[in-house]
């Protein structure tokens, strides 16, 4: 259920060692190109980072072009919200990468409308923008991953929970199950709202799929309890390789440090279902 890391290892350590890629030359840099997708009859847009020298399948191609690229859903927090199919890269995983434009996978940005969650027609979205995305890239469907940010945090477990099979990990970042405040209340995992113990619930339907879960200690947003309650229900349902990070100093942003870790992408890449 593990692949080899040796393909991506190079450049890995080239991240490591430099810390970002201004010195690459443009052959070896990934690039953001904008997509749209209909969806119950309307369109959104999206962004796709694509890794250096990978290109779409050509009209009628029925070998995947590059069938061992991995490819990773970002789904964004509260403020990337809105119709411009842009914004979304400019918080979280997108400066990283045009920080590290070697960076070895796909990467589909979704954006939800403003006043929305990560909930019904957009997660529908989210997953029609990476399927499309495979279809167009040839990426390897054993190798998708799910990671989000705040809202996108919670989105990350709405989505897993729709198809508890299709990710062969997830990572969600300063999310939660339950509601973080009374001023937000349309924000939670929608699938397990009416559970007596939502947390459980999670950890026996996902117990088959890696995930490391990141949060700040000092959360003030989005309060790190129900990150803390999901580790413990997983522990207990005896999960496959579940993983939590808890930044002592960390306020609302874990997404800039969970990012920047090369552990955190070296296990992700490992993964395969």
């Amino acid at each position: 259920m593990v692949r080899s890391m040796s393909r991506w290892l190079p450049w890995l350590a080239i991240l490591m060692m430099t810390g970002c890629a201004t010195s690459l030359p443009d052959s070896a840099r990934g690039r953001f190109e904008a997509r749209a997708v209909k969806v119950d009859g309307q369109t959104a847009y999206y962004q796709v980072f694509i890794p250096a020298g990978l290109s779409a399948r050509s009209p009628g191609e029925q070998t995947p072009a590059a069938s061992n690229v991995p490819v990773v859903l970002f789904l964004h927090g509260s403020g990337e919200r809105g119709a411009d199919g842009v914004k979304q890269t400019y918080s979280g995983l997108g400066p990283y990468l045009r920080e590290h434009p070697d960076f070895p996978a796909l990467v589909v940005f979704p954006q939800a409308p403003r006043h929305s969650e990560w909930s019904g027609r957009n997660n529908r979205m989210a997953v029609a923008a990476l399927d499309a995305t495979i279809a167009e890239f040839g990426a390897d469907p054993a190798r998708q991953y799910l990671t989000g940010m705040s809202m996108g945090g919670y989105g990350s477990w709405n989505i897993a929970l729709d198809d508890p099979r299709r990710f062969a990990a997830i990572v969600p970042v300063c999310g939660a199950v339950l509601a973080p405040r009374a001023k937000r209340p349309t924000l939670f995992v929608e699938q397990v709202a009416q559970e007596a113990d939502p947390y459980t619930v999670i950890a026996k339907r996902l117990q088959h799929t890696p995930i490391w879960i990141f949060h700040g200690a000092l959360d003030d947003v989005v309060p790190p309890d129900d990150d803390r309650r999901l580790h413990a229900a997983f522990q207990n349902a005896t999960a496959r390789d579940v993983r939590y990070t808890e930044y002592p100093e960390g306020n609302h942003n874990a997404w800039d440090a969970t990012y920047a870790d090369p552990a955190m992408w070296e296990w992700l890449f490992a993964q395969k279902r």
